[in-house]
């Protein structure tokens, strides 16, 4: 099959890049034929591609300003070439990669995965300019795809309140990761020694964007009440500037933390897993997340993890009982991850049972073969 996917597939993108790159390279694997079609500027990292899978960088225009992911280049491509694939993969809403293969009505059938951008703290940031896309043209379009992709349940009933009712042809598939990529990690203290951090200091450690959706806003005053208990511990924020580094910097010098918050910039490969493997907590305290693959990444790590209902699979955490859930607020952070560095015991517990949970019902092996499954069904069967 030659599936197509359609996103901005670079670092500073996060999760959706990530999803994309874990699934294709069980598929590529596998044969199908995959390329990836992205919009770019001229700073952009492309993503890692798995064996097989072809990347096609097309420029941002300018306006790329007001209309996210505009690129007259992106349209020219679907228009040459976008009926000469199987199926065409749409990564996420609101961006002009979502708009584009509808409106040259290419014949392929469409998949859309969500990537969580329905959930309500989602939809309040830019309201009126998504409500403005909504009675445009994104509506008509979610309507008009034969298959949506989605995470988890929640992200159903958000499909279902943005459409005003309940449709079929929905697939629940949540992310995944391979087990056996977290299972040996590289000796402790790399990561301490490259940020000066001491041997008998408590990390906690953040690792996604940054950015407000992920509940800086909390983790930081949290941890700065945290300090006056646990005088002896350190947040290291690590991954890229999605907005909100000059706040987190501000909040740093107003409030003499330049010691006790590590702002790394982004790790990957064996930088990251060095962070896991000296991480004592792992935090994110999210206000919305489709999957969170960077939870799920620590969590396989063995880091006992504070997280939110929000963070994409809140039914699976109180089933294994393999993290400590929190609320959006302050307190709740401060009083998550208070716990977490008391009772060694208990996170431990809570490390095991997640690394449980990551090996039954997250093995990317598995979930990439049930997507490429519904894929499948959407093609023409064969007399």
């Amino acid at each position: 099959m030659r599936i197509l996917h359609i996103c901005a597939y670079t670092w500073a993108i996060g999760g959706p890049a990530k999803m994309i790159y874990d699934h294709t390279s069980v598929h590529a694997a596998q044969g199908e034929q995959i390329t990836i079609l992205t919009p770019v500027s001229d700073d952009d990292v492309i993503y890692d591609t798995a064996p097989g899978v072809r990347v096609i960088p097309v420029k941002r225009h300018w306006f790329s300003r007001f209309f996210p992911e505009f690129s007259p280049a992106l349209y020219q491509y679907l228009r040459e070439h976008g009926n000469a694939y199987d199926l065409i993969h749409v990564h996420g809403l609101w961006h002009f990669g979502s708009i584009a293969p509808y409106l040259l009505n290419l014949r392929p059938p469409k998949v859309m995965t969500i990537h969580g951008l329905l959930d309500q703290w989602a939809i309040r940031h830019g309201y009126w300019k998504k409500r403005l896309m909504t009675w445009l043209v994104q509506k008509k379009n979610v309507e008009k795809t034969q298959l949506i992709h989605i995470n988890n349940t929640s992200e159903k009933q958000d499909l279902q309140n943005y459409l005003g009712y309940q449709r079929s042809n929905v697939v629940i598939i949540p992310n995944g990761l391979r087990p056996a990529d977290f299972r040996n990690l590289p000796p402790k203290g790399a990561f301490r020694q490259r940020f000066g951090i001491a041997a008998d200091q408590r990390v906690i450690l953040f690792l996604s964007r940054i950015n407000v959706k992920k509940g800086l806003d909390l983790l930081l005053p949290a941890f700065e009440r945290l300090l006056q208990t646990h005088p002896n511990t350190v947040l290291a924020l690590v991954g890229p500037d999605d907005g909100y580094k000059s706040e987190v910097e501000q909040f740093v010098q107003e409030h003499d933390l330049k010691n006790r918050v590590i702002l790394t910039g982004l790790l990957t490969g064996e930088d990251k897993l060095t962070a896991f493997a000296d991480a004592d907590v792992f935090a994110l305290p999210t206000y919305s997340e489709s999957f969170a693959i960077a939870a799920l990444e620590a969590m396989a790590s063995g880091v006992p993890a504070l997280l939110t209902e929000h963070v994409g699979f809140g039914d699976y955490i109180r089933s294994y009982q393999s993290a400590q859930l929190c609320e959006t607020t302050v307190d709740s952070v401060h009083n998550g991850l208070t716990y977490l560095l008391d009772h060694p015991a208990e996170a431990a517990t809570m490390a095991r049972n997640a690394r449980r949970m990551i090996d039954e019902v997250c093995d990317i092996h598995v979930l990439a073969n049930q997507l490429l499954d519904a894929y499948y069904q959407l093609l023409p069967q064969k007399v």
